[in-house]
């Protein structure tokens, strides 16, 4: 499957092959400022995928996973913790925004002031994708795999239709654990644990 049939497949909007090796960062940049009611990302191939705002259900798990992340964040102040509408430029030449993400302080801190003004170039430590119903499991994966060879130390990729969420470690390891299950930080997030029966209602 190429990577404009993965896009369609997995999102309700469009993706948009862009000639002469696409835009630059700063046109990029600036079509994303200037469409703030769309979710707009590119790939390493240089595809732009526009979405449409996330739907209501999506947005509320969402908002559900970020309260927990920032609970426990903010009694560790140990990084700082961003929402699906942050964007980030990742090594491989991408740009992306994970529906959850969380960056230790100190590599936060190393990056210039005038950078984090638009689309920080780093990994995120931790992201978090949570499925929407027409999304392609799939293609969630190969993103997931993307975000962990550039960087990201342990992924979540959440799947509330089939209640489980797929574990992605550093070291290269996937796990499958159950909504009925715990799950934790490990290393990465020390302290952090939650069991998503508890925050994400069976539908």
């Amino acid at each position: 499957m190429t990577a404009v049939a993965k896009a369609l497949h997995a999102h309700p909007g469009i993706a948009i092959r862009m000639p002469n090796g696409g835009m630059s960062d700063e046109q990029f940049y600036q079509l994303c400022m200037l469409n703030p009611e769309l979710r707009i990302e590119r790939t390493i191939d240089k595809y732009i995928l526009i979405m449409p705002p996330t739907n209501s259900d999506t947005g509320n798990r969402n908002a559900e996973l970020l309260v927990d992340v920032g609970t426990w964040n903010r009694k560790m102040k140990s990084g700082k913790i961003f929402d699906s509408s942050t964007g980030f430029k990742f090594p491989n030449g991408s740009e992306r925004s994970p529906d959850v993400a969380w960056i230790r302080n100190d590599r936060w801190e190393a990056i210039p002031a005038e950078q984090r003004q638009r689309f920080a170039p780093i990994a995120p430590d931790f992201v978090a994708e949570i499925r929407s119903g027409d999304q392609s499991v799939d293609y969630l994966k190969d993103k997931m795999e993307e975000y962990m060879a550039c960087g990201c130390r342990l992924a979540w990729l959440i799947d509330p239709k089939g209640r489980k969420t797929w574990v992605y470690y550093e070291n290269g390891d996937i796990q499958t654990i159950s909504f009925d299950a715990s799950l934790n930080g490990g290393d990465v997030m020390p302290g952090f644990e939650l069991r998503l029966a508890d925050i994400f209602e069976e539908k």
